[in-house]
């Protein structure tokens, strides 16, 4: 091997290194505020979505934590042209049977009736409206889960497990 190669790789070892902490920390609402791609009034419907998937009880739910933002992210940023078109599609079809149904907007339905909704999009012969339903539920459980909030409170997550604590007493 020669040395340039070897040096090469061990300072590309040390960058990924000193960067990886960074990147993969939890993230929070700030950090997602310009991974906008939906319309005030589609952010607030995909809020309601996420909000009906995970709802608050003890804790709070997914759309206190701004998941929506997050699947609207992860949308723009990794998946393809068809699904960010889905997206806002099914978003919209959401709004407009809402209407229809109920003479409301989805985020001013009850839960009982955004349920109704959901599950009707869920077992839909339409395979648009049952992939928008797949990758807004897959995101934002994995949204949810992600957070900064659960992180944090609820499963204790530590980026380096296991400490060393060198200078403790031995009891006998």
């Amino acid at each position: 091997m020669e040395r340039r190669v070897a040096l090469k790789g061990m300072a590309a070892a040390v960058g990924a290194m000193a960067v990886l902490p960074s990147w993969a920390s939890g993230w929070n609402k700030s950090s997602l505020s310009d991974g906008k791609m939906l319309s005030a009034d589609q952010s607030k419907v995909l809020a309601g979505v996420v909000e009906t998937i995970i709802p608050k009880t003890d804790t709070p739910g997914a759309g206190e934590l701004g998941v929506g933002g997050f699947v609207q992210k992860m949308v723009k940023d990794c998946y393809d042209q068809k699904a960010q078109a889905n997206l806002a599609k099914g978003v919209d079809i959401l709004e407009t049977q809402s209407v229809k149904s109920f003479g409301k907007s989805f985020a001013d339905a009850s839960k009982e009736q955004k349920l109704q909704l959901l599950q009707g999009m869920e077992k839909s012969s339409d395979p648009d409206q049952k992939a928008f339903f797949g990758t807004v539920k897959n995101l934002t459980i994995q949204g949810y889960m992600s957070s900064e909030y659960v992180m944090t409170n609820l499963t204790h997550y530590e980026m380096i497990p296991a400490r060393y604590h060198g200078c403790v007493p031995v009891k006998k």
